[in-house]
C-alpha cells in the first residue's frame, strides 16, 4: 500500500534507514533557510548602479530564484512545525491545513525551486566559462566577494538535492507541470523584453551581442531546458525514493537461515 504525502510526513525514519532522524532534517532546513536569508540580505545590501535602474534587482533571473529558493525552504520550516504541532492532536481541521502546506510545498519543488534553481546554476557557469563579460562582467567582483556569487550561483544546486533527499515530494502532472514552468519563463521572458523596451538596456550583455532570430532561439532554448529541468527533477526524485524503498523491503525481507 502506498503512503501518502502526509502519512510520510508525520512517520519518522526508521533506525534502519539512511535518512536522518526528524530533528536532524528540521534544523536542517532551518540552517538552510537561514543561509538564504543571510545571502538575500546581503545581496541588497550591495549598492550596484544595476539595482538603482529601472526593476532593480527583479529584473536578474539569480535575485528572482533567490527569492524562490527562500520562500520555498520557509514554507518547508512551516511544514515542520505544522507537522509537529499536529501530531498527536487528532484535530482534522489542522491535518487538512497540513496537507494544504505539504501540496505547496511539493508544488513549489517541482514547478520552481529545482528547474528554475538548477537552470539558474547550469545557465550562469556555462555562459561564465564561455566568456563571463557576457553574464557576470569583472566589474562586478568589486561589488560582490566570492562567497555571495557562490551562495547565489553554486550551492543552490545541493541544498535542493539534500530537501530532495530527506523528505518525499508529490510532483503533479507531466502536462500540469510543463504548463507551469513555461507560463513562468514565459513570463520572465516578457518581462526582460519590457525591461529592454523602457531602458534600452538589455539586462543580461549577451542579448546584446546576438541578433533577433538569435534572441528569439535563446529564448527558446531556455524555455525547453527549464522543462527538460522539470522532468529531469521527477526523475531524481522517482528515484530516490524509489531506491529508499528497495533499500527498506530488503532489511525487513527475513534473512533465509
Amino acid at each position: 500500500m502506498k503512503m501518502t504525502a502526509m502519512t510520510k510526513e508525520m512517520t519518522p525514519a526508521s533506525p534502519g534507514l539512511a535518512l536522518p532522524p526528524r530533528a536532524a532534517q528540521e534544523v536542517l532546513r532551518v540552517a538552510i533557510l537561514l543561509s538564504y536569508c543571510s545571502i538575500l540580505c546581503n545581496y541588497k545590501a550591495i549598492e550596484m548602479p544595476a539595482h538603482k535602474t529601472y526593476g532593480g534587482s527583479w529584473k536578474f533571473l539569480t535575485f528572482i530564484d533567490l527569492v524562490i529558493q527562500t520562500v520555498f525552504f520557509g514554507i518547508c520550516v512551516l511544514t515542520d512545525l505544522s507537522s509537529l504541532l499536529t501530531r498527536g492532536s487528532g484535530s482534522q481541521e489542522q491535518e487538512r491545513q497540513l496537507k494544504k502546506l505539504i501540496s505547496l510545498r511539493d508544488w513549489m519543488l517541482a514547478v520552481l525551486a529545482f528547474p528554475i534553481g538548477v537552470f539558474v546554476v547550469t545557465a550562469f557557469w556555462s555562459i561564465y566559462m564561455y566568456d563571463r563579460e557576457m553574464v557576470y562582467p569583472k566589474l562586478l567582483d568589486n561589488f560582490i566577494p566570492a562567497w555571495l556569487n557562490h551562495g547565489m550561483h553554486t550551492t543552490v544546486v545541493p541544498f535542493i538535492l539534500i530537501e530532495m533527499r530527506t523528505a518525499h515530494h508529490q510532483y503533479p502532472s507531466k502536462k500540469y507541470g510543463i504548463a507551469a514552468v513555461s507560463t513562468f519563463a514565459f513570463g520572465y521572458i516578457l518581462w526582460v523584453c519590457w525591461v529592454h523596451h523602457v531602458t534600452g538596456i538589455w539586462v543580461y550583455p549577451l542579448l546584446a551581442h546576438i541578433g533577433p532570430g538569435a534572441k528569439i532561439a535563446f529564448f527558446g532554448i531556455a524555455t525547453i531546458l527549464m522543462n527538460l529541468l522539470y522532468l529531469l527533477g521527477e526523475v531524481v526524485n522517482n528515484y530516490i525514493w524509489d531506491t529508499q524503498k528497495s533499500m527498506e523491503e530488503s532489511k525487513e525481507r527475513p534473512k533465509l537461515e
